[in-house]
């Protein structure tokens, strides 16, 4: 464990705040819910993704997409890669880069073509539809689908897929 070296007082109501530059060096924005796990004597708050236990769906989901439709897809969190298929590489858990999550915070589709896409050490060349995925008015992850030809019906399965994902999270 790191110290910050950043000293806090409780208040009479229990708080405490967390200072402005450890939020944003996390990524941790207003409003956001964070998950609190205690270990002996310590207290450790840690970003809480509502994506993530989800990671059965994105994967059903993800198979299905690619079987179903022959359609390349990612999606992810805010954070990191939560599942894939019918790409050549492993880019499950993979942390999203400043252009992803700002796709995520732009809360647009938006359509890329002719264009190399970097994630990690990898390098994915062709055709891309982002779609964010929208939850209690909150945007927390992406819906990628990635083609060497172009662009079909990516859009429509995108926006279904984001659809199937924010019902299951708003239940």
């Amino acid at each position: 464990m790191k110290s910050t070296g950043v000293v806090r007082r409780i208040d009479e109501l229990g708080r405490i705040v967390i200072p402005k530059e450890i939020r944003r060096n996390l990524g941790i924005r207003d409003g956001e819910n964070i998950e609190i796990f205690t270990d002996n004597d310590s207290i450790i708050l840690k970003k809480y993704y509502r994506m993530s236990t989800n990671s059965d769906l994105a994967n059903n989901l993800c198979e299905l997409i690619y079987n179903t439709f022959n359609y390349k897809i990612i999606i992810t969190d805010r954070e990191k890669i939560l599942s894939h298929a019918g790409l050549n590489c492993d880019l499950k858990n993979h942390l999203l880069n400043r252009e992803f999550l700002d796709m995520i915070e732009e809360r647009e589709i938006k359509i890329k073509e002719n264009t190399s896409l970097t994630i990690g050490e990898y390098t994915l060349n062709g055709n891309f539809v982002f779609i964010p995925i929208i939850s209690l008015n909150d945007s927390i992850g992406l819906i990628i689908l990635y083609s060497e030809t172009p662009l079909k019906d990516e859009i429509s399965i995108g926006k279904l897929a984001a659809n199937i994902f924010s019902h299951k999270l708003d239940i």
